[in-house]
């Protein structure tokens, strides 16, 4: 498993790309869409609500369970991903392109996010 390198991680398995013009893109990645099963269904946070580093603004549903879906870092949202809500199955297959979740103007940045060999690290053995 691969962890794109220029992607900053959460202990909760959410990415973060680097932002462009303030806005970053939220996605989980694929060690937790693999843990997860076959994504079925995704409640993702409003467009314009405001979301709290580590705290939940979703989740996703799978075959296998339910999991709550956490916000990497504090911030508007501007923009969801219509595709991964009309096919969830997008967070599995494209974990860390189309299936992307949703967009947030930065507010706040937590100092422990992660970088690709750190997640790496964490979720080892």
């Amino acid at each position: 498993m691969s962890n794109p390198q220029q992607l900053r991680y959460s202990k909760e398995h959410e990415w973060l790309s680097p932002a462009e013009d303030g806005v970053a893109t939220v996605g989980i990645t694929e060690f937790a869409a693999n843990a997860l099963g076959d994504v079925v269904f995704a409640q993702l946070p409003e467009v314009g609500s405001t979301v709290a580093a580590g705290e939940t603004c979703g989740e996703l549903e799978s075959t296998k369970s339910v999991s709550d879906l956490y916000s990497p870092v504090g911030g508007e949202v501007t923009e969801i991903n219509q595709d991964v809500v009309d096919d969830p199955s997008l967070v599995n297959s494209e974990p860390f392109e189309g299936g992307w979740l949703f967009r947030v103007r930065i507010a706040e940045e937590p100092a422990d996010l992660m970088s690709a060999d750190e997640y790496a690290a964490q979720n080892a053995g």
